[in-house]
């Protein structure tokens, strides 16, 4: 069995001296990048770069201006700084601070040929999430979420601030609903006489919204503020100088990326089938507000995941298709549409591809690949240029040991073709392989720098290959697809990933004898899910897993949704779904040792669900160890805890299916 603290051991060393030489020569620096944004003429270019002084916490965010060839700090200290937004005039820089209170976000202008710090605007009762200029540049949408809103499961699961209420430690934690805190809610700065004044109503949450014209905002609303009731939420234009509300889309699956056309008569929007909010891709269309009519705009298979209008009949947008990044521009009046790039690149930051046009038609992208570190580029048809790189001797280091990645096809048990990224160390197979399942499950891999998780690298480097399967469910390849796996979780979308493997296998890259599981979320479901069907296992690390989808329903922030994709109600006849797919009922089955995982702050997958996975183990003789992070949610983000969850990983693997090198 595995030390309960592993600090002392030659593998956390290892580990914490790995971490060490790929971010030390950064610290201080950026070394991630997103949210780029530009001029319109494409003069100014800002970015947030995710900073590291040390290994310790998170990385805080600051803001960067691209010039000449390098990142320049616009903020500084050891506040975060993020959501740069330049004018239209190219003359005002607004962002989001937290300088006056950590987690709670501000907004703070700085204008062009002014001396001195950024201007702070009034403070809004809660934490700015965006901030949206005006067409006209007079004013600034701010979409604010009070202190006790939850975080999507893609930004930790937990609630949006942590404050002090004064109470004792022995004083118990007091669940009455969804309060006051809980709401999001939408205001407008108006930048030339200070005012700041509330717009949205009274009982409408505001999930997103956008500029609609110089008036007038498109927004993603519900009646409730639950994270639940985003999967419910309606598309509303909301018209702030009467306070009139219309409802223009419902649908039933998921809505998100309002854009408004800058002269106000389109509505472009994004419909998808989701498991997550923000974590959207999907069919692209736009609302004509003067004859009601609504359009697709046929993105010749380009899953959509960010808009952005041009101008008035211009409409750019992004998204994945299959493993590639694309961008383009969709003339609306004429139906028309003119694709930018299609690059295997990873064009955005974690979720899906993002960027931001410029009048010109070019696109400002971050680009990064499993062998590219993240880059500055702003590309258009036939040429690009790159502005700035976070490359340093820290990501030199990481290259000279994360071996190759490649694209990877297969067929599923019924024909169907899956598409995945394999990490393989340097040498002829077979190696042994770790299954790295997504999150979601509709989201989708892409070929990015460190394919997202400092493990994959990590365990590249002592000598093991990384699949990463994109199973039906996943993004990139269309709605059909996406939705195959609603009502079937732990169905074919299971078969696609163990065909997978049983590809690998027989093209000698993979060992038989040493096949391992590792995922959150969704993916810790599926490392879990599948040892209880498939006895091939040698070693599982199930991290943020649903185990048990009755108690997940009653105890989790979204259980509404699980119960939809799984197409299931707890009081169906003989269990039905929630029972048949849950992994703690199969535990019986189980022969493979796990390392289950789970964040105690965690809203989304409580941690309670590897703790049952943990104990029906146990109770089955298999060897199983729970380990319990006190400070993280939906996910382990912070160090040293992450230090310590990696060499958890690599002492797993290590033990159970050795990759047998030297090290």
């Amino acid at each position: 069995m595995l030390p309960t603290d592993v600090r002392d051991t030659t593998e956390y060393k290892a580990v914490h001296s790995y971490l060490l030489k790929s971010h030390e020569p950064a610290f201080g620096r950026p070394d991630g990048l997103s949210e780029p944004h530009a001029s319109p003429d494409g003069r100014r270019i800002v970015v947030t770069g995710a900073v590291l002084d040390e290994l310790a916490g998170v990385p805080r965010t600051a803001v960067y201006a691209a010039e000449d060839g390098e990142l320049r700090a616009i903020t500084s200290g050891e506040a975060s700084a993020r959501c740069p937004r330049i004018s239209p005039d190219g003359r005002t820089l607004a962002f989001l601070s937290d300088r006056a209170q950590p987690g709670r976000f501000q907004l703070h202008l700085l204008h062009e040929g002014r001396m001195g710090e950024a201007e702070a605007a009034p403070a809004v009762p809660g934490t700015v999430e965006y901030a949206h200029w005006s067409p006209d540049g007079a004013r600034l949408l701010l979409g604010v979420a009070g202190l006790g809103a939850d975080l999507s499961g893609g930004q930790g699961a937990k609630k949006n601030a942590t404050q002090d209420d004064g109470l004792p430690e022995w004083h118990p934690a007091v669940d009455t609903g969804p309060g006051e805190e809980s709401w999001r809610s939408l205001w407008l700065y108006t930048v030339a006489t200070g005012e700041l004044s509330r717009v949205s109503p009274e009982g409408m949450n505001c999930w997103e919204a956008a500029w609609c014209g110089p008036s007038r905002l498109a927004a993603i609303t519900s009646d409730a503020p639950a994270e639940n009731d985003w999967y419910g939420a309606v598309l509303t234009l909301i018209e702030p100088g009467t306070g009139e509300c219309r409802e223009l889309l419902r649908s039933e699956v998921q809505l998100g990326w309002p854009a408004g056309s800058p002269d106000g008569r389109h509505v472009g929007v994004v419909e998808a089938v989701c498991s997550d909010r923000w974590v959207m891709a999907g069919d692209l269309s736009v609302i004509d507000l003067q004859s009601g009519a609504r359009t697709e705009i046929d993105t010749a298979g380009t899953d959509v995941t960010c808009l952005q209008w041009l101008d008035d009949t211009r409409l750019g947008y992004l998204g994945q298709r299959h493993l590639d990044s694309v961008a383009a521009i969709a003339d609306v009046p004429h139906g028309k549409v003119t694709e930018v790039f299609s690059t295997g690149l990873s064009c955005g930051s974690l979720f899906y591809p993002e960027g931001t046009f410029t009048a010109d038609g070019s696109v400002l992208v971050v680009q990064s690949a499993y062998r590219l570190p993240p880059r500055l580029a702003l590309v258009a048809p036939g040429s690009e240029r790159i502005l700035a790189s976070v490359s340093h001797p820290g990501t030199d280091f990481l290259l000279s040991n994360c071996g190759e990645a490649e694209a990877v096809t297969w067929k599923s048990c019924d024909g169907l073709e899956i598409e995945g990224i394999l990490c393989t160390p340097p040498g002829d197979g077979p190696h042994p392989l770790v299954v790295h399942v997504h999150g979601g499950p509709v989201w989708a891999y892409r070929n990015i720098w460190s394919m997202y998780t400092p493990y994959v690298p990590l365990l590249v480097s002592r000598g093991y290959a990384v699949l990463h399967p994109n199973p039906r469910g996943s993004g990139g390849r269309g709605q059909e697809f996406a939705g195959a796996v609603v009502g079937d979780m732990g169905g074919l979308d299971a078969q696609d990933i163990l065909s997978g493997i049983d590809a690998l296998v027989a093209r000698g890259l993979a060992d038989p004898d040493r096949i391992g599981l590792i995922g959150g979320s969704y993916g810790g479901f599926m490392s879990s899910w599948l040892v209880t069907q498939d006895q091939r296992f040698a070693a599982s690390v199930p991290t943020a897993p649903v185990t048990d989808w009755c108690s997940q329903t009653y105890t989790s922030n979204i259980g509404g949704w699980g119960l939809a994709f799984l197409g299931a109600g707890l009081d169906a006849p003989g269990g039905g779904p929630a029972q048949e797919r849950s992994p703690v009922l199969h535990a019986d089955k189980v022969r493979t040792p796990c390392l289950n995982v789970a964040g105690a702050k965690d809203l989304c997958t409580p941690a309670g669900q590897a703790q049952e996975f943990h104990q029906a183990l146990i109770a089955h003789g298999v060897e199983s160890v729970l380990a319990i992070y006190p400070l993280e949610g939906h996910g382990v983000r912070m160090y040293p805890a992450l230090t310590d969850y990696l060499t958890r990983v690599v002492m797993w693997f290590d033990r159970h299916m050795p990759a047998r090198v030297d090290r």
